[in-house]
This record gives structure tokens, sequence and C-alpha cells, in this order.
């Protein structure tokens, strides 16, 4: 069986950092570590292509060669997941799909044309589906009804066969489900609220595979929680501090993690012995009353402002992701996020408009209350799919008003400097090695752009000089993210054009609602 995994194409948005790839000479952020998980799942007697749409286009001959197409994609993924199963089906190629979209949206997918549907967890339902394969069965639904899989049978996902030049970091997963229960998440329908860990040694064997492969940079862990089952991650990270030091810390490390991270200086403390220098937070609004209406609670248990504070001393940069748009949310929630930004220093600050997504928690409720007005591709810049309990004009305007002032460039050089300043350097000796030339050219464009060509050089050069003074040990890592401002900048004036034309169809919509309705007799005006 020759099989060709494809995974489609994310829309250019601010979360996709192609103007920071751009400085670098790379092409995507990270790879797809679903699908080369698949491809080690699936029978080794296959043969496997994979082609990145993020990273080039299916040749001819690859087409050609596939017997069938495995297709795995994120709700944001969708515009280009159906485009090309239809390709597929054009050429007359068998279709699989499944991944997190299919799984919530499966009858999308069946709609164009899809032959099977591997949906869930592949541990599972890949199985099932190999074994309606062989028995010659064109097409299937393949389901866990409900089963979550042991993670600690998954093998060493097939790293071989990506295009390892082409990405900024490589993606690795320890955990999966989270422990809360968030209304808006659609990662607790998918994966459970109970965190299942793979084994020490299993991440090891996949950092392994790695080092083989020559990789050298960074690597995401891609947990949504990786902290949700805090004894399991220590044991893991007691045994990567030694495989790190034995081999002079090959690898940078950042993940994602619940605030209370703040909360544990032991696991802090392990994550910098192993050189994790970057944790992304769901901070999502600093108002308490919204955190409690959605059950984020345990973002309302202690100081969002002091979490972030521990955090970034303890050496870890902070990246956060904020949401506008909930239910009972008061004006002024814009001023609010950017008052909590500017109070943290939080550089990188990634946020949009909520997006009830399918079968979460958020998506029944309004589709209960009657407010839900349809599905959602999960596009930060697009206005909610729901009737919101304030003005979606309102709501939208604070949106660009927060995310244009949040990434003035002056702004954002003074987040970057105060947030590095007092950041613990980290404990790991690393060899020094010799800048590329790729690294050399991206940092003379930074220098140039921010500290002659523009406004902000006197900041560029104080905050510069101040960093390699007073805190030397960060400066490398603070260079990398005052160039983030490279890409946030030109998204500035796209935010603002995007949510201006939406916001314009809707009022010329409301208008057409309202030319079109019927009008009252005129007794029952009188009554």
């Amino acid at each position: 069986m020759r099989v060709l995994l494809l995974y489609p194409l994310f829309p250019k948005t601010f979360w996709s950092f192609e103007k920071i790839l751009e400085l670098i000479d790379r092409k995507v952020l990270l790879p797809p570590l679903g699908l080369i998980t698949v491809a080690a799942i699936l029978p080794q007697e296959w043969e496997f292509k994979l082609v990145d749409h993020n990273v080039r286009e299916v040749t001819e001959d690859e087409w050609a060669w596939a017997d069938l197409v495995i297709l795995s994609a994120m709700i944001v993924q969708k515009q280009d997941l159906l485009d090309q199963i239809r390709e597929a089906k054009r050429r007359g190629k068998k279709v699989a799909v499944g991944g997190p979209y299919p799984t919530s949206v499966p009858e999308d997918s069946l709609a164009a044309g899809a032959d099977y549907l591997i949906l869930d967890e592949g541990e599972i339902t890949l199985p099932l589906f190999v074994e309606a394969v062989q028995r010659g069965e064109p097409q299937g639904i393949f389901r866990a009804n409900g089963e979550k899989p042991d993670v600690t049978g998954t093998p060493v996902p097939r790293f071989d066969l990506l295009e390892l030049d082409a990405y900024d970091s490589m993606s690795i997963q320890f955990s999966r489900g989270c422990p809360f229960q968030c209304e808006f998440c659609d990662i607790i329908v998918l994966y459970g609220r109970k965190p299942r860990t793979k084994t020490p040694q299993q991440l090891l064997a996949e950092l392994d595979r790695l080092y083989e492969l020559g990789w050298r940079r960074a690597i995401f862990m891609v947990d949504d929680n990786f902290i949700g089952n805090k004894r399991n991650v220590k044991l893991l990270l007691r045994e990567l501090k030694g495989w790190m030091a034995e081999r002079q810390y090959p690898f940078t490390f950042n993940t994602e993690a619940s605030v209370d991270l703040a909360q544990d200086p032991e696991l802090m403390q392990l994550m910098m012995e192993c050189n994790f220098n970057a944790v992304f937070l769901g901070i999502e609004t600093p108002d308490a009353d919204s955190l409690e209406l959605t059950k984020k609670f345990q973002n309302t248990r202690s100081s969002l402002v002091e979490a972030v504070q521990t955090i970034n001393r303890a050496g870890l940069r902070v990246m956060a992701g904020f949401i506008i748009g909930f239910d009972g949310e008061k004006t002024g929630a814009g001023d609010r996020i950017i008052d909590f930004v500017e109070q943290t220093a939080i550089p990188t600050a990634v946020f949009g408009l909520l997006q009830a997504l399918p079968n979460t928690a958020l998506w029944h409720r309004l589709e209960k209350e009657g407010r839900l007005l349809g599905s959602t591709d999960g596009n930060q810049f697009a206005l909610m799919n729901f009737t919101p309990t304030r003005p979606v004009e309102e709501i939208a305007r604070e949106y660009v008003h927060a995310f244009c002032t949040l990434y003035e460039p002056k702004r954002f050089l003074n987040r970057v400097y105060r947030h590095f300043l007092h950041m613990q350097p980290s404990p790991c000796k690393v060899p020094f090695q010799m800048p590329s030339w790729v690294e050399l050219r991206a940092l003379a464009i930074v220098v140039w752009r921010q500290g002659f060509k523009r406004n902000t050089r006197w900041q560029f050069w104080h905050h510069f000089f101040s960093i390699l003074k007073r805190n030397p040990g960060v400066w490398a890592h603070y260079v990398t993210v005052c160039a983030h401002v490279e890409h946030f900048l030109e998204y500035r004036q796209i935010v603002r054009d995007q949510i201006e034309s939406q916001l314009a169809a809707f009022k010329a919509e409301e208008q057409r609602l309202a030319a079109n309705k019927p009008v009252p007799p005129v007794e029952a005006i009188a009554s």
C-alpha cells in the first residue's frame, strides 16, 4: 500500500508568524505531528510519503504514486482539507481523513467525498481501519466509542518523513487531555479531562530519534496542558535533565501550561534545568466574572498578575492567549487586556474574538439558548459565530484597538525589555556555537529596522545595551523576541481591515433584514 500523507494549509494569520519565519529562512513554524504519528501506527511494510501543504504543493508524480491519501486537520484548516479531499477524489484516489476537525464535524469530510473517517484517537481507530482495508471494504467510519487509548503504547513518530529544514521548531507530545473544564475549549471534548502521559523512556526515545536525524533547534511540547499531570511530568523532567546534560543541551523547549505552574517552584526549576525557555498561558481575560462564567476556575484562585510575574522571574518567557466576547463582559474589556499585558510586561499576547467550537459546552449552551449563528472556521479574524450579550460592533472595535495598541512598536519593545530585565538566566551550560549566516542576516535586519530606520531607535539601543550590562545571560533570547514585532507590526493593519470589512457586511445584513421585516398592522401599533 502506497500512502500519501497530506497536511492541509493553515490560513496566514498572526498565529503563523510567517514574517518572522521569512527572517530565518524557514517556511513553517511546526510540523504535522499527528500525521507522522499515524505513519508510525500504520503497518510499517506500507510505503509512505508526506507532503505538508504549508511547505509545498503535491507533485504530479506523488499523486500518481499514491494508492491512498490520508489527511488530518484542525478546524482552521477546514477549507484546504475539503479542497484536497475533492482533488484526491478527482484523481481517483481512495481518501481517509482524521484529526480534530473531522472528529468534531465528520459530515463535512463525508460531503467532500472522503471514503474513510478515522475519528477520535488513532491508537484505537487506525487498527480498525487497517483491518477494513485488508478485508477489501471500500469505505467506513471508525470510532473509539468513548474509549481513550493508553498512550504508553504509542510508537515513535516517523520524523524521517519530514522535510526538517522547512520547520522552525519540532513537535513532540508527552500527554493528552486536560483536568479543567473551560466551556469554550474542545480539548476536553476530544481527549478527555484525565491527562494520559507517555513514559519518560518513550519521550527520550523520540528525542533520541530527532538527535540522530541531526535536529538541533527548538522543540515545542504540544501538550495542551503540559503540567496537567504534575507527578508524571516531574518524573519526565528528572530523566530529561540528565539526557540533556549528557548531550550538551542540543534543544531548547517551550510548551503550554495552566497558570498554576506559578505555584510549583520545583516544577519551574526542573523545566529550567531541562532548558525550557518559554511557556504559553491561557489567560483569556483579566475579568474574574467572565472567567467564572466560562468555567476557567483555575485562573480565579490566585492573582493572575502575580502568577505571570512569578513564572517570568523563574526564567520562563511568558506568552499568553486572550479572548474578547465572553457573555456578561462589560464595556472596556479590550482596555483591561491592554492594562493587564502592560502591567505584566508579557511580550507576545495573542488574542481573538470568541468562537463557539463544534460540540463544546459553549456550543451546546448557545444552541439551546437559540444564539448560535452557524459554524466557524476557527479564524480569529472572524466575528463571533453567535449573538453576544453586548453589541458586536463594540466588541470588534475593542478587539482591533487592543491589538493595534499592544503591537505599537515602542510599546512592544518596552514590554520585551521589562520582561527580560528581571528574568533568571538559564542554568544550563550550553556550549557556544557560531551563529549561522541566516541568523546573522536576521539580526542585521532587526537591528537596521528597529535601531535605525524606525522611531524606535532610542528605545532599541537603550534596551539593547542595558540587557547586555544588567542581564547578559538572556541577551540572545531577548533579541529573538524583539524580532517578533516584525510580524505583528504588519498585522495591525490587516486586523483592522478585515474586521472593518466584516462589520460593514454585518451592518448591511442587519439593514437588509430590517427592510424585509413585515410592518405590523396599524391597530397593533396603536394598542
